[in-house]
């Protein structure tokens, strides 16, 4: 199993700044590629961004230039690092680990519990 802890929500004013951290744990080989999603009240989830072992990044067209996704293969951890923030970044933001090797497959893939993130004046 692998469990997957975020931290860094809360609330933040129109063009401030947030950082948020997933911190991956448990029985695992290796994460191919680690990610966060967002889900706003009513909406789908949806993919924010998402970086590979080697460092390649994919970003949602909505967050490009505003959002930076980092990653520490040796801690485990992923980052996501959120300028310009806009009241419609607030959702509730999701750590992702895709294809994760562990000793029973190679493609298992976990959530994280969420934490809120809110843009409010």
């Amino acid at each position: 199993q692998v469990q997957l802890v975020e931290s860094g929500g809360g609330l933040v004013q129109p063009g401030g700044s947030l950082r948020l951290s997933c911190a991956a744990s448990g029985s695992f080989f290796s994460i191919a590629v680690m990610g966060w999603y967002r889900q706003a009240p009513g909406k789908q989830r949806e993919l924010v961004a998402e970086i590979s072992t080697s460092g390649s990044t994919n970003y949602a067209d909505s967050v490009k230039g505003r959002f930076t996704i980092s990653r520490d293969n040796a801690k485990n951890t992923v980052y996501l690092q959120m300028s310009s923030l806009k009241p419609e970044d607030t959702a509730v933001y999701y750590c992702n680990a895709d294809r994760v090797m562990t000793i029973l497959t190679s493609r298992g893939n976990y959530w994280g519990q969420g934490t809120q993130v809110t843009v409010s004046s």
